[in-house]
């Protein structure tokens, strides 16, 4: 199939495909007149590609996991791959311990809004009434 008919069927732009193949996440044949052909597999690796995208990791970590679904029984390549997922997690883990920080942080700026408010409502109350 041509990049369009790609693009139709998985929802990415041709030029995310086009940036897919830059990155060595997808690869295609070319015609004589140099265009872009992709196997039906193509459907699929786009699918999880985007997947690996939607959870955060870089086209660079995604290029570094990808020989794993390409070449399964590899070990040498299970082992990189293994190191590779493992410090994606780790930096999720991370993140989601930032963002645990962020959010309690926010939290207490929440409450001291909250009572600020509450001051600021009850001090204009009996201005209100005496007017």
């Amino acid at each position: 199939m041509r990049i369009g008919e790609l693009s139709q069927r998985t929802g990415v732009s041709q030029r995310s495909l086009r940036y897919y193949e830059e990155q060595g996440l997808l690869s295609s044949s070319r015609s004589d007149s140099g265009q872009r052909h992709y196997s039906d597999a193509a459907v699929q690796r786009v699918s999880l590609i985007r997947q690996l995208f939607g959870a955060g990791m870089s086209s660079r970590v995604i290029a570094t996991v990808l020989p794993c679904v390409d070449i399964p029984d590899d070990l040498g390549v299970a082992e990189e791959t293994f190191t590779a997922m493992m410090r994606e997690r780790d930096r999720i883990d991370a993140d989601i311990a930032h963002l645990v920080e962020t959010r309690d942080a926010l939290d207490v700026l929440i409450k001291a809004n909250g009572r600020h408010r509450a001051s600021l409502s009850t001090a204009t109350e009996p201005a209100a009434e005496s007017a």
